[in-house]
């Protein structure tokens, strides 16, 4: 499986599960219109396109487009690519009819079709000789890093965010630190941790 060194941003949770079969990437949602009105999440993903560069998928038919249009004049970031699925006909099947336009969204595409539409978009891909055929490998600086080598909820126990009586109010102060969202839960704050800084580059922010 090829890996994708940008932050990949789609609609929904199908979505994801989709484009995590065709590619290992790192798979942000925009769970439909709602990310246009949080601030914390646009915040998030500046951050995330100026450390590794975003890629917007989103569906083809006008909520999709909208969707992108607007993400891409919120964040306003020059490291953000477009990735468009073909207009396909059809219906997915988890659902009973089809959408308004009748048209399949990302979660309907084979899986060669979304690699082909990340490939236009101009994806960076990293040669899979580096991942040492691990598909689950981050990417920091264009380069994969090895699973040793990633922040872990060991990390995080042994740093008293998790598991201690003070645990809430220190990744709370952490959180404040890094300017991430304030209730941001364990697993999307290890997740965030990891596309923006190394293991080493985390452990000095401790110090």
């Amino acid at each position: 499986m090829r890996v994708v060194r940008e932050i990949i941003v789609v609609e929904g949770r199908y979505d994801k599960h989709r484009v995590s079969q065709a590619v290992n990437a790192t798979i942000i949602t925009t769970s439909g219109f709602s990310i246009l009105s949080n601030k914390e999440k646009i915040s998030m993903l500046r951050k995330f396109a100026e450390k590794r560069g975003l890629i917007i998928l989103t569906d083809s038919d006008r909520a999709g487009f909208f969707i992108r249009n607007r993400l891409k004049s919120m964040i306003n970031d020059t490291n953000i690519k477009h990735a468009y699925i073909p207009d396909i006909k059809g219906n997915e099947k988890r659902k009973n009819k089809p959408s308004k336009e009748g048209k399949l969204g990302v979660e309907g595409m084979p899986e060669n079709v979304i690699l082909n539409a990340l490939e236009r978009a101009g994806a960076t891909f990293v040669d899979s000789e580096k991942t040492g055929g691990q598909v689950h490998c981050l990417v920091q600086d264009n380069e994969p890093v090895p699973l040793s080598s990633q922040i872990t909820k060991a990390d995080l126990f042994e740093a008293g965010l998790t598991g201690r009586e003070e645990s809430a109010k220190k990744r709370r102060d952490l959180n404040k630190s890094l300017d991430f969202p304030e209730r941001l839960s364990t697993n999307a704050l290890l997740e965030t941790l990891n596309i923006l800084y190394t293991r080493d580059e985390f452990l000095k922010l401790l110090t």
